[in-house]
């Protein structure tokens, strides 16, 4: 999971891309870049570290330019602690592009093998995003040979990389000197909009992760690009679109609306905090068919992306909602740190208990989901010390049972509580006087309600279905063998700037 922004305008960027970037800061807090272009000039900044951190007022000068694109990212494929991996990525040749992804290829070991000893192009990371502009490179450069680039080849371009290319992606890219190009994969698993603004100098378009970073920048959502299209949009703010898929669907991931989008945020025609209330809904149905709702004294969140569904919870089994948790906003989201010592020591640092909340209370925590179930345990234990009498603990998600291949950070067997456990197992784990989750139909079902265009779900750490159809055994020990390498990282690592060949900084 990332967070891609793009923007085409009349005037500089480098404002407008940092303030998107801040809207998407949580869809990943590990490394944070920003790409302008002048004319056919591109300038660029990145480096590990929260938006805040990455950007400076010298880095912002150094940025010129009304066309360019940004990324907040958090690691799920390549090295975690290698600032040469953060993004955006750039290729000389042909045109000079540069590009944000956010996803993850589940074929990408065998396309660097092709793009080695076939397209005769090197890659020099572990990043499936430099294998994916490397093959964007390639066909670009296949079907606009000896023409000039049109709209046309571009697409014709895109439509060769999704044969090519397996996995997830939306993908922002800018081609210097031509334009700004979008797509996303024909399942649409990743999401990815578009809006645009009218100002005093002109049209303006922007393309990112969310709406919420369209809506907080001043523009208005125009649609989702749909699974399989690609937009192009010329330096004149000319939109240009074609689906290049051969059999689309639409397919996104559930994940989205259970924990990593902004709740408000509209997903494929679904508003994510609708999707949270109804998500409650029904696991409030789980928990009075599991227990006496008169044994409940109290509802009580953990903070923030579970809220929704608490509330709704507590309404509909008729007990008092409360907050008994108080967060340090000045921590970063446990489950997107990478290292999993780092997560465990962030637990405490970033929750406090309402102690008269929680004592001599029976108290029934509402979370989104439990994956790894380390966090989970320190949050009873942390209701406990605040004097609760019992504590129940309810997913708004079901058990995360298989690893997750498509751009979210779980994707080993043995890192997941729920993998070849039993929900009373992971009750005793935890702590809990009683363990309930959410259905997975259910939760389809009721999610789906908001949008019957949609053509399913992309829920395989729920199901263990794999849509892309490529998934083997053999990628899941590469992937944790791939892990196992990358270790952990202290707290107070370096962070150093990265830019392009030839572009100084300003003092």
């Amino acid at each position: 999971m990332c967070g891609i922004v793009g923007v085409i305008s009349r005037s500089p960027v480098n404002q407008l891309i940092y303030d998107a970037l801040l809207l998407l800061q949580h869809r990943g807090q590990d490394a944070a870049g920003i790409v302008t272009m002048l004319g056919t000039k591109c300038f660029m900044h990145k480096a590990r570290g929260m938006v805040r951190d990455v950007f400076r007022t010298r880095n912002m000068r150094a940025l010129p330019g009304s066309v360019g694109l940004g990324q907040v990212r958090y690691p799920t494929a390549g090295n975690a602690y290698n600032e040469e991996e953060a993004q955006p990525f750039y290729v000389n040749a042909p045109f000079g592009i540069v590009l944000v992804h956010n996803g993850n290829l589940t074929n990408a070991h065998a396309l660097k093998q092709e793009l080695f000893d076939i397209d005769r192009r090197h890659i020099n990371t572990e990043s499936d995003t430099e294998v994916l502009i490397n093959v964007l490179a390639h066909e670009l450069e296949l079907a606009a040979r000896e023409l000039p680039l049109s709209p046309e080849s571009i697409f014709k371009a895109v439509g060769a990389v999704h044969r090519r290319v397996k996995g997830s992606y939306a993908v922002i890219s800018l081609i210097a000197g031509h334009g700004l190009l979008a797509f996303r994969d024909p399942f649409g698993i990743r999401p990815l909009v578009f809006g645009e603004s009218e100002s005093a100098d002109g049209r303006e378009v922007m393309v990112a992760s969310e709406s919420v970073a369209l809506e907080g920048t001043g523009h208005k959502l125009t649609r989702d690009v749909a699974p399989g299209e690609a937009i192009f949009i010329d330096l004149e703010g000319r939109i240009h679109a074609r689906q290049c898929a051969e059999r689309p669907t639409l397919n996104p991931c559930m994940f989205e609306y259970v924990y990593l989008a902004r709740p408000d945020s509209v997903m494929d025609g679904v508003s994510v905090y609708q999707a949270r209330l109804n998500m409650g809904e029904t696991l409030a149905q789980r928990v009075i068919s599991t227990m006496p709702p008169s044994e409940i004294d109290v509802v009580i969140p953990i903070p923030e992306s579970s809220r929704p569904s608490a509330m709704q919870l507590a309404q509909k089994i008729g007990k008092p909602y409360r907050e008994g948790f108080v967060k340090n906003r000045y921590v970063g989201r446990t489950f997107i740190m990478p290292g999993q010592g780092m997560r465990k020591r962030s637990v405490r640092q970033k929750l406090n208990a309402i102690v008269s909340e929680f004592k001599g209370r029976n108290v029934l925590l509402v979370d989104d989901s439990i994956v790894r179930g380390t966090t989970s345990k320190e949050i009873v234990q942390m209701a406990r010390d605040a004097g609760a009498r019992k504590v129940y603990m309810a997913s708004a998600a079901p058990p995360v049972r298989f690893p997750n291949v498509y751009g979210i950070d779980m994707p080993t067997k043995d890192e997941l509580i729920a993998h070849n456990r039993s929900t009373e197992e992971i009750r005793q784990y935890i702590g809990a006087d009683a363990l309930i989750y959410q259905d997975v139909a259910a939760m389809k079902k009721v999610v789906a309600a908001l949008n019957p265009r949609l053509d399913g779900f992309e829920a395989s750490c729920f199901d263990g279905v794999y849509i892309t159809g490529d998934i083997s055994a053999q990628d899941f020990e590469t992937i944790a063998a791939q892990r196992a390498t990358q270790g952990d990282e202290e707290e107070g690592a370096q962070r150093s700037r990265l830019a392009l060949q030839g572009v100084t900084e300003n003092p």
